[in-house]
């Protein structure tokens, strides 16, 4: 069971892992040291392979200057800390993995719900447009494989589920304040034009509102093999 000591300090079982220092009123997070932690955390999560790879420590470094909310790097980086993050890459190469790991780091913060988009589809299926209305909500989500899941159909209706959704959360988004913005997350192994196809250039526009890109390299291994 996960203890909270203060932000900057977790416990794991019987270890206690520092992410940084004290400051006066502000926390100084260490990179390195928070990817002891996510070390260890994946492997509590994930088994006894899992590991950091120096490879991914550039988009690491984006991540968890986005989840800690560092205004300064962020800035430096181009990444909006008012958006959600639209991680993407090659299949296997560790996104949902992260996007599961990266949220215990800041255990203080609102959390986020992560959903496969074919598990949202098949829903929609069974019950229809209720589905859109239950993740068009002001939850938190992160939307696993974008693009992957079928179209939906309800009573012989077809259906892009997904892009529907996307236009909700975009609408929530925009109605909400800049200090409590409903954010959305979302991991994608297409690229931009190939999101296009999937949606249309209107929800391709609302994304781009929504969402900090952040791309692994197209040559990135696949980490499950």
């Amino acid at each position: 069971m996960k203890k909270l000591l203060k932000p900057h300090i977790i416990v794991e079982g019987v270890v206690q892992y520092s992410l940084g220092n004290i400051h006066g009123n502000q926390i100084i997070y260490d990179f390195d040291k928070m990817l002891i932690y996510l070390n260890a955390k994946g492997k509590l999560l994930f088994g006894s392979k899992f590991k950091i790879f120096d490879e991914d420590r550039e988009i690491l470094f984006k991540l968890c200057n986005y989840f800690i909310q560092d205004e300064t790097n962020c800035k430096k980086l181009g990444i909006d800390t008012t958006k959600g993050i639209l991680l993407t890459g090659p299949v296997g190469c560790g996104k949902t993995s992260l996007m599961k790991l990266l949220r215990h780091m800041v255990p203080y913060q609102r959390p986020y719900k992560i959903i496969p988009t074919r598990n949202i589809a098949f829903g929609f299926n069974h019950i229809g447009y209720k589905t859109i209305e239950d993740y068009g909500d002001s939850q938190f989500f992160c939307f696993d494989d974008l693009g992957v899941e079928p179209m939906g159909r309800h009573y012989g209706k077809d259906c892009n589920v997904m892009g529907e959704i996307l236009l909700s959360r975009y609408d929530l988004f925009c109605h909400s304040e800049c200090s409590r913005r409903v954010k959305t997350h979302a991991t994608t192994n297409l690229n931009a034009q190939e999101l296009e196809e999937r949606y249309g250039n209107r929800v391709r526009s609302r994304m781009r509102q929504l969402f900090n890109l952040i791309a692994f390299d197209r040559g990135s291994l696949d980490k499950r093999k």
